[in-house]
């Protein structure tokens, strides 16, 4: 087939490949770099686009009868490398957390492809690097199907539908395809291919799918136990906002996929995911990651004021990177300052994010000391600096 595959910067070069080694013709396009002349879509069998693209892009005009997103290409290019057994990870925030507990709670060798690298289980050695496209999934399903063992990859806006279990981990919702298509809709379209969903606890309204288990059904949490058919398992993780859906959805899909759920009790905090620790006396909640959001840096900050109550708090927030999905607007980010209200707070960003915010803060109540950073080394070092001894929060949202 004559196959058009936009979008080379989230994984299109790769999917073109792909493809490309399956006998089809294929044309790449950057959408965003590129400016034309534009290919004419009409001389294609199919487009195939990613679910994040404005969707009145001159390429996809005309062409949703033979659109394919990326995602869906990804699950039959899946059907010749499967691995024992694949679990895809898909949702507004704590993907990485989710995935990193599958990883633990699963037996014998796998690999977990996560925003914050690929890794081989269970030395978990390093293997590279990668974005969390659907096309990404394709090399970490392939090394998992080399060595006999299970996959487990994190993907955004969805997924293939190709694996043996879903996990949804978050029911947020938020406008993505330059503000035209809601992304919880792209990521129930993508879950309704798969034939097991697992869903977070105290989901209301279950999503419309044959074969959907929402984690508090399989696994209970109380403090910090989580009490499963499969035995019970004790870790101070549980008592924490940040950890506790990730785990409790990683409990759950063990009971599912016959994993042990107590293996949980080893897991260790991560870097960036909700972290704790000192610098320069001082406690440090390390809350920057790809997942960060206004509502996990108010988490963050009253973790911070727990462990260290009556100090002054100095909140790092912001972005690092500009996301075409899932991203920390300026409003989240004036929400955040102004919730938290911390001492002093230290904006991330470029300088046109910092002005936005600045101007949304100035019609605001929080009446703070503000510095400004461009990375999040930058306003980490500005506030260890600060002259303060409370606690220091980070909550930039970051690839990591």
């Amino acid at each position: 087939m004559d196959l058009l595959v936009l979008d080379t910067i989230h994984g299109g070069t790769l999917l073109g490949d792909e493809l490309r080694l399956r006998g089809h013709r294929v044309e790449t396009v950057d959408v965003y770099r590129g400016h034309g002349p534009w290919p004419d879509p009409d001389a294609f069998d199919h487009v195939v686009a990613p679910v994040h693209l404005d969707p009145d892009h001159p390429l996809l005009v005309g062409t949703e009868n033979r659109l394919l997103t990326h995602h869906e290409v990804v699950g039959l290019c899946l059907a010749d490398h499967r691995p024992r057994c694949l679990v895809e990870v898909t949702g507004a925030r704590g993907k990485t957390t989710t995935a990193c507990a599958l990883a633990t709670v699963l037996e014998g060798p796998g690999v977990l492809h996560t925003s914050a690298g690929t890794w081989v289980y269970p030395e978990r050695r390093r293997l590279w690097r990668a974005s969390i496209t659907p096309a990404s999934v394709l090399p970490a399903a392939r090394a998992a199907a080399q060595i006999g063992g299970w996959c487990v990859a994190e993907e955004s806006l969805g997924v293939t539908g190709a694996g043996d279990l879903t996990v949804l981990t978050s029911m947020d919702d938020y406008a993505c395809a330059a503000g035209k298509r809601s992304a919880l809709a792209a990521k129930l379209a993508g879950c309704r291919r798969a034939p097991r969903l697992l869903v977070p606890g105290g989901t209301s309204r279950l999503p419309d799918h044959l074969d959907v288990r929402a984690a508090d059904h399989l696994a209970r949490v109380a403090g910090t136990s989580c009490e499963t058919s499969a035995g019970v398992v004790t870790t101070p993780l549980f008592a924490h906002a940040a950890y506790r859906n990730a785990l409790q959805l990683a409990a759950a899909a063990a009971v599912l996929l016959g994993g042990s759920p107590s293996r949980l009790a080893a897991m260790e905090p991560a870097p960036g995911r909700l972290w704790v620790g000192t610098a320069a006396g001082r406690v440090l909640v390390d809350d920057a990651n790809s997942g960060t959001t206004r509502a996990t840096a108010v988490e963050a900050a009253a973790l911070a004021r727990s462990l260290d109550p009556g100090r002054e708090l100095t909140l790092v927030v912001g972005e690092e990177f500009r996301a075409v999905c899932e991203g920390f607007s300026p409003e989240d980010v004036t929400a955040a300052i102004e919730e938290v209200g911390p001492a002093t707070s230290v904006l991330v960003g470029s300088p046109d994010f910092r002005g936005d915010v600045l101007l949304r803060l100035g019609a605001g109540t929080w009446r703070g000391r503000l510095e400004e950073a461009q990375t999040l080394a930058e306003g980490r070092n500005k506030a260890l600096a600060d002259g303060g001894d409370g606690p220091v929060v980070l909550a930039v949202k970051t690839w990591r």
